[in-house]
């Protein structure tokens, strides 16, 4: 019988799709893992149990959690649901605004912040700017463009067909316009149009081809004239699908009625559209046109200018951008959701965005040689953990890329291209993950438990969800602050030490003993598994061969408890130093290699050759795995 050592110094290929359970010849085989549940993979390749969830507030219900930062010391979380924006700060609710967004449209919104305001947009809804004012009060309402001498600077388009044309009855004050074909609707009330490029606002409608306006310029004349036009954004066709700043200027992306249209706006100045002369610091408009639907999606202020469409990826270029040297090129032909918005992010210069079909999360990047653009799938390995993501953003500090999946679960991706390391892993909570927002260097989650929703925060000082913790200086065994899980039953950490899981009862808990500091909240379990073993010089698998696992050495690193399977079930791995016994007092704290034989026979070589699962609310870390193992033919 042979003698086989196999070691895995690091998992920065993550959990691996277990439709790759054959290629033992690939790299990410040897740096990969079976399972992969509730940890997180650092960028040198050692991983933890993931951090906990500190409850921070109750929400109103299904929705999408935004950050507002206006500057290092000025960070707020921003909760939108039905009806309501709740503006929090330092995990405290300070103000709530009310807003026309329904659950349904909540999924679809789209927003974009300059200095103290945030623009957000719905094709269905008018544009919005919340701002914060010096009092620190918060304040919702609709965008102005800019207006001079009764002109109203913002896009207009001519819906009607080339012929149609629309006849004034005057040239001044309330006039009577005449459409030759049907045009007008209820909607139009309120309106701006241009005829001859003089502009009028409609006061009333009579029927479709008759509408009562009032002159802001004096016109032209009385003849009938095909030269007209009315704003592009309406009640009538729809508001902005999308968008963003960039160059100096506000990037509108696509509406309900022109989902293929791009404006900009004036240089430094954000809320003026006038075309003028096409002078290199006046608007821009034109329209995406290809050989297939172009449905703007998002619109991304990166290296370049980035369009993101229902079927593919543009970029506009231009140094800087003007009416004269714009420039429109298609790079790739992905697609991205139209179902829904889930925002792009940029991850060390390269944009991050959701496959239309919504299996991949794709990063689209400039190449320099090629002068274009690419997007590569960084799913490819882990293709059934991305299964229709709904939100998604990045935690720079840690390098995680976090997305919320459309069936509740939450995948991790440990993104450090510089070293190459693409790891997958994924998140599970008792219930479900709704919507995640990097705020202030803090990752937010909003979750919803048996109907419930709530704001948690990603808490590496706890190992529990939805939790809370306390201290005092004089030692108690009730402990308040857990209404939020009234009825349920907690796990409990009293002075660094396991408890009894304990129910709650009047929002409290009630301990064995006294403790001077405690966290409580739901348990969750992290699971670690290899990928079936592998057999060096065998180009493969250990695929027909009869393994017998012998021993497995885990260098571990400030870990408190392991729950290890080698072949006879999980067990729990001790750790003892000077007596202390890990369920009497303070468990202590291993660094350091810790070696466990093995037992039984393998057949086939499909089985992981060891399994750690666990969720004592314990720290636990694993660097590097030395397998021995015996293999018979």
């Amino acid at each position: 019988m042979a003698h086989v050592r196999a070691t895995k110094t690091n998992f920065t290929a993550g959990e691996v799709s277990p439709w790759l359970a054959g290629r033992a010849d690939l790299r990410a085989f040897e740096n990969g893992a079976g399972r992969l549940r509730n940890v997180f993979i650092h960028p040198g390749g050692g991983l933890s149990r993931r951090d906990g969830l500190r409850h921070v507030d109750t929400a109103r219900g299904d929705g999408r959690l935004v950050a507002f930062e206006f500057n290092t010391e000025q960070v707020y979380l921003l909760a939108f649901t039905d009806g309501f924006v709740d503006i929090l700060a330092d995990d405290a609710l300070v103000d709530t605004v009310a807003t026309p967004w329904t659950t349904a449209q909540i999924g679809q919104v789209v927003w974009t912040q300059s200095a103290d305001t945030l623009l957000v947009v719905h094709p269905d809804v008018p544009p919005k700017r919340l701002t914060r004012n010096a009092g620190g009060t918060w304040l919702l309402e609709d965008w102005s463009f800019h207006e001079k001498d009764g002109r109203v600077y913002q896009p207009h388009h001519k819906f009607a067909d080339d012929d149609v044309t629309l006849q004034p009855s005057a040239t001044t004050g309330t006039v009577t316009l005449t459409a030759s074909a049907d045009h007008f609707t209820a909607d139009h009330v309120g309106g701006r149009m241009r005829l001859q490029d003089k502009e009028v606002e409609i006061t009333a409608v009579t029927n479709a081809t008759t509408a009562t306006a009032l002159v802001k310029e004096t016109l032209v004349d009385t003849t009938a004239s095909a030269d007209w036009e009315e704003q592009a954004l309406s009640a009538v066709r729809g508001w902005p699908t999308s968008v963003c700043f960039h160059q100096d200027r506000l990037v509108i992306g696509g509406s309900r009625d022109l989902p293929n249209r791009l404006w900009l706006s004036k240089s430094a100045d954000l809320f003026n559209f006038d075309l003028g002369e096409g002078l290199d610091d006046e608007s821009i408009e034109f329209a995406i046109l290809s050989d297939q639907v172009n449905a703007i999606r998002a619109v991304f202020s990166g290296r370049h200018l980035q369009v993101f469409t229902s079927g593919a990826e543009w970029m506009v270029s231009g140094a800087p951008l003007t009416p004269v040297n714009l420039q429109l090129n298609r790079q790739t032909r992905i697609g991205s959701p139209v179902d829904r918005s889930v925002p792009p992010r940029d991850v060390d210069g390269a944009t991050l965005f959701v496959s239309r079909g919504g299996t991949e999360l794709r990063e689209f990047l400039f190449a320099d040689v090629e002068q274009a653009y690419q997007a590569s799938d960084l799913a490819m390995l882990a293709q059934h953990l991305v299964v229709d993501p709904r939100d998604q953003d990045y935690d720079n500090r840690r390098r995680l890329f976090h997305l919320v999946m459309a069936d509740g679960s939450l995948a991790t991706l440990t993104v450090f291209r510089a070293e190459k390391v693409t790891a997958w892993t994924r998140q599970e909570t008792d219930g479900v993950f709704r919507s995640v927002c990097v705020a202030g260097g803090d990752t937010y989650v909003l979750t919803e438990r048996n109907g419930a929703h709530a704001i948690e925060r990603f808490d590496p000082d706890l190992d529990v969800d939805a939790g809370m913790t306390g201290t005092t200086d004089t030692p108690a065994d009730t402990w308040t602050g857990l209404d939020h899980l009234e009825g349920r039953t907690v796990k409990v950490v009293a002075d660094g030490a396991v408890q009894a899981d304990a129910a709650v009862s009047g929002g409290a808990v009630t301990l064995d003993k006294t403790a001077g500091a405690v966290q409580a909240g739901l348990a969750f379990t992290h699971e670690v598994e290899p990928l079936p073993p592998a057999v060096p010089g065998d180009g493969g698998a250990a695929m027909g061969l009869r393994l017998r696992p012998i021993s497995v050495t885990l260098r571990l690193r400030e870990t408190t408890a392991l729950f290890l399977d080698v072949g006879r079930g999980l067990s729990q791995v001790p750790f003892k130093r000077f007596g202390a016994d890990l369920l009497d007092a303070p468990p202590p704290t291993f660094t350091g290699d810790r070696k466990v034989r093995a037992f039984g026979w393998r057949e086939g070589g499909t089985d992981p050759l060891w399994r750690i699962r666990q969720d004592t609310p314990l720290p636990f870390h694993l660097l590097s795995v030395v397998s021995e193992v015996g293999v018979n033919g």
